[in-house]
């Protein structure tokens, strides 16, 4: 999505409030949603990318979910499966299925729902150069050795150690 497309903002109850230009909600720090999306291969190994240096929210960072926000009238598991398929460059996805939603908030009062899913991709990937600068297939103990080392987008890594709770 460009700074000019539309975004719902929402409210700490994550019902529409109004719209936004993605660029002026970012800068604004209007409050919207996001979908996020674990990626796994036929062997079980979880996608990780570090995002590229033009990214608007997080540059350069390390991340274990592909994803982005939500367009104005779009629902969570369109934007889940519209950002999966973009990002890693393939068509034909299963959808993707929802986990769970938490509000996610930073330390600049910035924050926006996020709607965490998990997806199997079989196909081959293609990711998105706009959007991935690296990327690797991790099993998920490579994963836990990489949280301390690299830095990390820091909504992902709280979506992450969310998703580690959620399944107990």
């Amino acid at each position: 999505m460009s700074a000019d497309e539309i975004l719902d903002i929402v409210d700490e109850n994550d019902r529409v409030v109004g719209q936004s230009p993605r660029g002026e909600a970012y800068a604004r720090g209007l409050r919207h949603r996001c979908s996020f999306i674990l990626v796994r291969d036929a062997e079980d190994r979880i996608f990780v990318h570090r995002r590229t240096a033009t990214k608007l929210v997080h540059p350069s960072l390390y991340d274990m979910f592909v994803g982005g926000v939500v367009g104005t009238g779009e629902s969570y598991a369109e934007a889940a499966l519209r950002e999966a398929e973009e990002e890693l460059g393939v068509s034909g996805l299963p959808q993707p299925t929802h986990l769970f939603t938490f509000l996610y908030a930073d330390d600049d009062g910035r924050s926006w729902w996020s709607a965490v899913h998990e997806v199997r991709c079989d196909l081959p990937v293609r990711p998105q150069v706009e959007e991935v600068a690296w990327h690797a297939f991790l099993t998920e103990p490579e994963l836990e050795r990489r949280l301390g080392e690299w830095a990390w987008a820091p909504d992902g890594l709280e979506a992450y150690e969310r998703l580690k709770a959620h399944r107990g």
